[in-house]
């Protein structure tokens, strides 16, 4: 990698060296009689119509792409502003395409038809007024609407009412994984601090605060449908950023500060594996993997198991080099079947009190002994 650095670095200052002697031969009293450099009418044609074709390359790239990989955007959002969300974007990209296509099509076509020729001058206009206020106040207003429509959107998702009933989880990163913690029963999360990260404690959550007796510390999400989910955000050590692409929703945990983010699930796990559109995914998928699994067995490797789709959450930050497989799965079920579940885990107090236990000696049950596994040998013979 090195080397192919050194080697574009080298390209770039030969093409910079060749430019500047380029400059340096116009400059040259010789040059500028033989005016070697100024371009033809030939040469100004060829422009104009390469200007054409140019505009022609982008509106047919754009239809490709389109078509080719039109099916790699999110499907069904699996949150209750999901739909929100997914109309401002389409508005925006709405608005984007058909500026875009109207003002290349106006660069490009002027380009060509104003090119060069031997002869002819430009037509100077020191100011235009009316031309100023409209390429002004039409922007102001298209960028007005959107910003208004944007803030409106962004309040919708973001507000969370005093005293609304929400679930509070944290969400803990660090490279590279993911810990989310529950707040129990009494739905408060207990202090945390990086000072207080020890053993099983890898959240750093202060022991001696009430509230975090009953909070539980997982390694997967599990989220109840239909009920609104307000997530805490914390980073342990740098710029991460917790994003969940088929709720719609994305925030940074940054090192020393709490962010926040909220949403109500409303496709179940199970349902979103039998959307169309994720059927169809999950297909293509398989059939790659297919592919790349009788090559490996050809080789004589395991093949690859096949596809299931499930919610994920990823860090949308390079934070580092195994960044790409900072993840962990999320479930959205019933509310019946996450109770069940999160009524299984096991308390931060708990796993903390029996981390800590002295453990009990195979012979015990003979002798009676109990063994503090932390003293050696000889201190437990003493």
């Amino acid at each position: 990698m090195n080397s192919l650095l050194i080697l574009i670095i080298v390209v770039l200052l030969g093409v910079a060296i060749w430019q500047l002697s380029k400059i340096f031969s116009l400059t040259q009293e010789k040059a500028a009689a033989e005016n070697s450099e100024v371009a033809t009418d030939k040469d100004n044609n060829v422009n104009g119509y390469l200007m054409f074709a140019f505009v022609g390359f982008i509106y047919i790239f754009t239809i490709y792409s389109l078509v080719k990989w039109g099916r790699f955007v999110l499907g069904t959002p699996a949150s209750e502003h999901g739909t929100d969300y997914d109309n401002l974007m389409y508005i925006s990209m709405v608005i984007i395409f058909i500026v875009q296509t109207f003002t290349q099509f106006l660069l490009h076509y002027f380009a060509f038809k104003y090119r060069g020729k031997e002869g002819q001058k430009a037509l100077y206009f020191a100011d235009n007024n009316k031309l100023e206020a409209i390429w002004t106040i039409i922007p102001v207003i298209v960028l007005a609407g959107l910003i208004l429509y944007g803030l409106y959107t962004w309040n919708n998702i973001m507000n969370v009412e005093e005293g609304e009933e929400v679930i509070n989880i944290e969400l803990y990163a660090k490279q590279f994984s993911w810990e989310a913690r529950y707040s129990g029963e009494d739905n408060t999360l207990g202090k945390a601090n990086v000072r207080y990260i020890k053993d099983v404690n890898t959240l750093g959550v202060d022991m001696a605060d009430p509230a975090a007796q009953d909070d539980k510390v997982v390694t997967e999400l599990h989220l109840p449908v239909g009920k609104k989910v307000h997530f805490k955000m914390r980073s342990q050590d740098v710029l991460h950023s917790a994003y969940m692409p088929h709720f719609r929703a994305q925030m940074n945990c940054v090192p020393g500060m709490v962010t926040e983010f909220a949403f109500t699930p409303t496709v179940t796990t199970e349902d979103m594996r039998n959307d169309p559109k994720i059927v169809e995914k999950v297909a293509g998928i398989n059939k790659i993997r297919t592919k790349k699994s009788a090559e490996l067995v050809a080789k004589g490797l395991p093949a690859l198991e096949p596809y299931t789709f499930d919610y994920l959450l990823l860090c949308n930050k390079i934070c580092g080099a195994s960044h790409y497989n900072m993840q962990i799965k999320i479930i959205v079920e019933s509310e019946a079947d996450y109770k069940k579940w999160l009524k299984e885990q096991k308390t931060i107090a708990t796993a903390v009190k029996e981390a800590s236990a002295p453990k009990v000696d195979p012979a015990a049950p003979a002798t009676g002994v109990v063994v503090d596994t932390t003293k050696t040998m000889a201190q437990v013979i003493k």
